[in-house]
């Protein structure tokens, strides 16, 4: 064995340190992305995003990773404008030097009968939720690749691809072919040491979802959801420093699920059967042998 593969074995003294790396984030105003943004940040990155409306909030996303000691950049503009994505990552080599995690989480959300969708709809949104994935992974993959160092790209999808939700159907696929995306990107790049990996969210308490969010809708979810509660963003944005991390050096192509154990839920209420002679007795039945 070489002393490089030696030293590729050493696990850090804390793996989970980002000190001196470099994250570009898209869509981290406000939800999980700033909440990614920050919890990288306070690990040690430095942060450059983009935002498309929420000015404000944006300027509280990079208050809060200024106030952890990291520099940050702010680019406004539509990640489903290819060349609004490459100038977000030309911006950062020019002023970081290069990057080595890129995280694509920027997204809409359009709740809407299949039916009554318009070609202007499922465009619009297909544009936004996974034509800009493609253009985060060609921007931060051809830099990663350049660099020669390897790098971490990690796409947020959703559990919709694995519980769907009726009347999302254009967010559902967008969803789904990011999956496609990340899985096959993880298998093209993984001789480059370039890990590409999956965050899917459950319900998460976000902008995005203020108005889907009924006080009925969230009642459902917390009775469904095992921990009990919808996400803050926070409980999201942490896992990222994971999958950022030389924690996770050798995990690719893999969906997290981040969801409190929701798609675990598949009860309906059943009536509790009788015990039979070829059923268990009740716990409390049960005596230990002499």
């Amino acid at each position: 064995m070489s002393i490089s593969d030696a030293a590729s074995r050493v696990t850090p003294i804390n793996p989970y340190d980002l000190t001196g790396r470099r994250a570009v984030i898209t869509g981290a105003s406000q939800g999980i992305g700033a909440a990614a943004a920050i919890a990288l940040a306070c690990a040690g990155a430095d942060i450059a995003f983009t935002y498309q409306t929420a000015t404000a909030k944006a300027e509280e996303t990079a208050n809060s990773i200024r106030e952890a000691g990291r520099r940050v950049i702010m680019l406004r503009g539509d990640t489903g404008d290819p060349a609004h994505v490459q100038e977000l990552a030309d911006k950062t080599v020019a002023t970081f030097g290069g990057f080595d995690i890129w995280v694509n989480n920027a997204a809409r959300l359009m709740v809407k009968p299949f039916l009554e969708l318009t070609d202007q709809d499922w465009h619009g949104l297909l544009a936004a939720n996974l034509h800009g994935y493609f253009y985060g992974c060609r921007a931060a993959i051809r830099q990663m690749v350049a660099q020669g160092s390897g790098g971490r790209v990690i796409n947020v999808t959703s559990i919709v691809d694995v519980q769907p939700i009726a009347e999302l159907s254009a967010y559902i696929t967008a969803k789904g072919g990011i999956l496609g995306l990340t899985k096959t990107l993880a298998l093209e790049f993984g001789s480059h040491a370039i890990t590409v990996n999956a965050i899917s969210p459950g319900a998460t308490d976000t902008p995005l979802n203020q108005v889907a969010y009924t006080a009925d809708v969230r009642k459902t979810y917390n009775e469904r959801i095992p921990l009990g509660h919808i996400a803050t963003p926070s409980e999201i944005g942490d896992t990222f420093v994971f999958l950022a991390s030389d924690a996770s050096r050798y995990v690719t192509g893999v969906e997290l699920l981040v969801d409190g154990g929701m798609v675990l839920n598949g009860n309906v209420g059943h009536a509790r059967t009788n015990v039979g002679p070829h059923t268990a007795a009740p716990p409390a039945t049960l005596r230990s042998a002499p």
